[in-house]
């Protein structure tokens, strides 16, 4: 790791800190922010080469082995946070040079790129696109209530697809005496190690890690990039792609009250070309006081709030909030 000094200007003015290791680089900022360590009024940025505590989304671990992006960016905020702030960070660090480079080689080699998952990840399914005309040929040939009721008694036996995880997003409040004052941002990225997941570390979740230089690996040799960034510069990348992602929000947010929906167009439009889970079937598992509650359906992107649509056989669109997602075929 070359030392802070040649860390970029662009880093040091959002008063970057980087640590050999954190139990939670999140969990650090927030409690530096609350306690007046630091000024909650500016943006701070803290990474770290490992951390002995990482945290995921519902209290799950993330796994920290070096050679990966461990990063937390604070901004001050003004408005409610809502649903979308996860999908627009997901779009942004989609756009980072370094996942661009890749998605144009492997949409070259006719692989699957790198996409948002609703709500929280980046990665992909693989081969998960070809699968998913084949099930659309036999839904166009078959009756669809006859199709939803076989589907939907054999649901615990379909086979899933798991989704190979590149990254994930943490978003988390913070507060001062009881009132909102910003956000922070957490951002893990693999990126030279790809940590083995067990079922008792993936948590029940249908997911694996996989890491930039796996997907790099993947492509033929004549084609694959001869070195990734390193991790100063995916930094800078990250940093730029999470200021950007905050700016966008705020424009929506200015944007709501006029009525008008240029910015929000704008944004499912790019979303919907970058979407992980469209037109795929999913099995979404839901828990209603303590109750499992299974659907399925067609993936068909995401409303104005950001909620996930998913077309049920019958035809009716549920708009879901929350949920386990599974790919079946």
């Amino acid at each position: 790791m070359p030392p802070l000094t040649s860390f970029s200007t662009y880093l040091s003015e959002l008063n970057h800190r980087h640590v050999a290791s954190s139990a939670s680089t999140n969990s650090e900022l927030i409690e530096a922010l609350q306690n007046g360590s630091l000024d909650v009024a500016i943006v701070h940025v803290l990474t770290a080469e490992t951390q002995s505590a990482g945290r995921g989304q519902h209290g799950r671990s993330w796994q920290s082995p070096r050679g990966n992006v461990y990063l937390s960016l604070y901004h001050p905020v003004h408005m409610p946070i809502s649903g979308l702030l996860s999908l627009i960070i997901g779009l942004e660090l989609a756009k980072m040079p370094v996942i661009q480079t890749l998605n144009e080689q492997l949409k070259a080699q006719g692989l699957t790129p790198i996409g948002v998952k609703w709500a929280n990840d980046l990665g992909f399914y693989q081969q998960a696109q070809s699968q998913c005309k084949e099930l659309s040929k036999e839904q166009s040939i078959t009756d669809s209530s006859v199709l939803g009721s076989v589907l939907d008694s054999d649901v615990a036996n379909q086979r899933t697809l798991p989704f190979n995880k590149l990254a994930g997003i943490l978003i988390e409040p913070v507060t001062k005496a009881g009132r909102l004052v910003g956000v922070v941002l957490g951002i893990g990225l693999n990126v030279q190690a790809a940590p083995k997941l067990t079922t008792q570390t993936s948590e029940g979740m249908s997911y694996q890690a996989i890491s930039l230089q796996d997907i790099n690996e993947r492509l033929p040799l004549e084609t694959r990039s001869a070195s990734l960034p390193d991790l100063p510069m995916l930094y800078q990348q990250m940093s730029k792609a999470l200021m950007a992602a905050m700016t966008r929000f705020e424009h929506l947010g200015i944007e709501q009250p006029t009525g008008h929906t240029y910015y929000l167009d704008s944004f499912l439009e790019q979303f919907a070309m970058m979407d992980a889970l469209s037109g795929l079937r999913l099995r979404v598992t839901q828990d209603y006081n303590n109750e499992e509650k299974v659907i399925t359906g067609i993936a068909c992107g995401v409303d104005t709030h950001g909620c996930l649509q998913l077309r049920q056989d019958s035809g009716k669109i549920s708009t879901l909030f929350t949920g386990r997602i599974d790919v079946i075929y």
